[in-house]
């Protein structure tokens, strides 16, 4: 037993350590300095690309997990960093015509991309409302509010439930609706659903409005009854606009993501079925990507499609894993997943963390080699994702 505690010990020490090292990277060596906000690239050797877009998720994504580090042990700086990407926000992403935020600004803030997707709308929900918890401005609880009533009004499928993808800066239908050029262009998904319900959670956290709440608990309904796959317990990924199936796709990550966040849904608005219904499917779901997606040395791949599986490990994704495991756990009290969390955790500390440059890889091949051409800041590769699972295991550990 002593043994065992020493371990967990160990293993909560060293996250809690690892959440501040990602949070200085970020604070030392992203700021952009000459254009304001944060940088839009570096690569893997530190090498800053100073003509990239700036994207609107990796700048929701740092005011979120800047807002949620200060919100954790109220250190001024973070607070300081979070308010920077507001201000960057509001000033850049912002439309004030129309309202709802734009996909992509250049390095001197003029919009080059101003397409609306439901994502983005999201995750400025998801930032907006966790920076007013930090800072308590009214006018940050008012923009996450505003874009909650967006969605619902611009984006809601009344015939058969749901969001649509995107939507140009003037609210019309776009004939390519997709987050990448990796996505199915199809009008429904899985990735969007998830993080729609997501910053819906953590909203109702800070403003308990009953149209919030049922939005949610029709969230759990779609995931439950239509994006889950009730024989093989895994998500699927895209969908026409009556919830056709139009992929094969199997996202490890996106898996187990989608399990801990659902069953955190239903915990946060105090439903009783839904929270039995959803740590139900989050153990099989888990036992799923431990059976198909994990690699010998605990590590988990990336997806498998028509049946072949990308070897490489992605940083999200053995993040997502470990918070995932860690929730498992404390729905099971089965030792099995918090010691497969940990196992993770070491391969992370092995393979996937800059110990030189700092941060985390993107991703390693199936020989624990980084990618070649990847970067550490970008677009998609941002601080929300490790963080948050460090945190996240960290406070339910502690408990």
């Amino acid at each position: 037993m002593s043994e065992e505690n020493d371990s967990l010990e160990q293993f909560l020490d060293e996250i809690k350590k690892e959440w501040f090292d990602i949070l200085d990277y970020w604070a030392e060596s992203t700021i952009d300095k000459h254009n304001g906000g944060f940088l839009g690239e570096i690569d893997n050797s530190g090498v800053v690309n100073s003509k990239i877009a700036k994207g609107v998720v990796l700048n929701t994504r740092i005011l979120w997990t800047f807002s949620s580090a200060y919100n954790y042990c109220k250190n001024e700086r973070y607070l300081e960093i979070a308010k920077r990407a507001f201000d960057y926000i509001l000033t850049y992403f912002f439309d004030h015509d129309n309202g709802g935020l734009f996909w992509a600004v250049d390095t001197a803030g003029q919009v080059v991309d101003d397409r609306k997707q439901a994502y983005a709308q999201g995750f400025g929900i998801y930032a907006f409302s966790e920076y007013y918890k930090a800072s308590k401005d009214q006018r940050s609880l008012t923009h996450a509010i505003n874009l909650f009533y967006l969605l619902e009004s611009k984006y809601k499928d009344d015939e058969f439930g749901g969001y649509v993808e995107a939507l140009s800066k003037d609210w019309k239908p776009l004939s390519d609706m997709r987050l990448s050029t990796k996505d199915a262009n199809e009008p429904k998904s899985m990735n969007t659903h998830l993080h729609i319900i997501e910053p819906y959670t953590n909203l109702y956290k800070v403003w308990e409005n009953i149209e919030l709440k049922n939005s949610i608990k029709d969230l759990l309904a779609i995931f439950y009854n239509r994006i889950l796959n009730q024989q093989t317990f895994q998500f699927q990924l895209f969908f026409d606009m009556d919830w056709t199936v139009k992929s094969n796709e199997i996202s490890f990550g996106h898996n187990i993501e989608s399990a801990w966040l659902l069953s955190d849904a239903a915990r946060v608005i105090h439903d009783e079925k839904w929270i039995e219904k959803m740590e139900t499917a989050a153990v099989h779901v888990t036992d799923k990507v431990i059976h198909d997606g994990m690699d010998l040395d605990g590590s988990v791949f990336y997806e498998k499609i028509d049946g072949v599986i990308d070897k490489d490990k992605h940083w999200w994704v053995q993040a997502e894993s470990i918070i995932g495991l860690v929730d498992t756990y404390k729905i099971t009290q089965n030792k099995k997943y918090l010691e497969r969390a940990i196992q993770i955790w070491s391969f992370v500390k092995a393979n996937i963390k800059d110990s030189k440059g700092g941060e985390w890889f993107w991703r390693v091949d199936k020989a624990g080699k980084p990618v070649v051409g990847d970067c550490k800041v970008g677009f998609w590769k941002c601080p929300y994702h490790n963080t948050r699972a460090l945190i996240e295991s960290y406070s339910r550990l502690k408990k």
